[in-house]
């Protein structure tokens, strides 16, 4: 299978979803699938496609077996073929089309955004469903580097080929681009602790100035 693109992985997604949280319009006509492309909530990134992309994306799927037309229903629709394709169980299907839907995303952020699809035991089932992909030939899943300050890597689907090479380096890339920003505020912070200890020193002695001035001793507290 070559790589999708991301309006083709996006139609699969949107059909495996749509599957399993309204099973009652299952399987898409065009204009529903067109809505749930262009679907504003739990989408990363937000689409705006018109009928005649999805149609273009749903011929290419179809060239694939990844999605069919369903029959018996006067409107054409349509149904996704995922799981048989990539020859994956039903939780490795609800992962993917996640990850496709919401982009990159951590073991436990996939449990959470997957419940509808798929209700997992616990993280660890996640990750070693995760863990199955990543190991099959070739893989359909990847983690990326952990991002400085993140508690938990994230994961990633390669169905459109492989990610790019900064999200690869990210973990690297961005400790270099933090470290960076910290040096940086150091600088401007040493710079406005010298302007602000000069600024002492000049009241100071404008302070001192003026006592003596006055016959007032800083030196000692006020008499009562």
């Amino acid at each position: 299978m070559r790589d999708l693109s991301p309006l083709e992985a996006r139609v699969v997604a949107v059909l495996v979803e749509k599957q399993a949280t309204v099973p009652d319009t299952y399987p898409l006509s065009l204009n529903a699938l067109v809505a749930g492309c262009n679907q504003k909530t739990a989408r990363e990134p937000v689409m705006n496609v018109d009928e005649s992309q999805v149609l273009t994306a749903i011929d290419a799927l179809k060239s694939m077996s990844l999605v069919f037309e369903g029959s018996g229903s006067r409107v054409v629709r349509y149904e996704h073929n995922l799981g048989r394709v990539l020859v994956v169980p039903s939780q490795a299907v609800a992962l993917l089309a996640t990850l496709m839907l919401r982009g990159p995303q951590t073991a436990a952020e996939l449990r959470a955004h997957s419940e509808r699809l798929h209700r997992f035991a616990d993280v660890s089932s996640v990750e070693g469903f995760l863990e199955e992909l990543a190991e099959r030939y070739p893989p359909k899943v990847v983690k990326l580097p952990r991002a400085p300050g993140a508690r938990e890597a994230r994961w990633m689907h390669l169905l459109c080929g492989e990610p790019d090479a900064a999200l690869l380096q990210g973990g690297a890339a961005a400790s270099a681009g933090v470290a960076t920003v910290d040096l940086d505020e150091l600088a401007v912070l040493r710079a406005e602790h010298r302007q602000l200890a000069a600024e002492v020193a000049s009241l100071r002695a404008l302070v001192g100035r003026l006592a003596a001035e006055l016959g007032i001793s800083i030196d000692s507290p006020p008499q009562a």
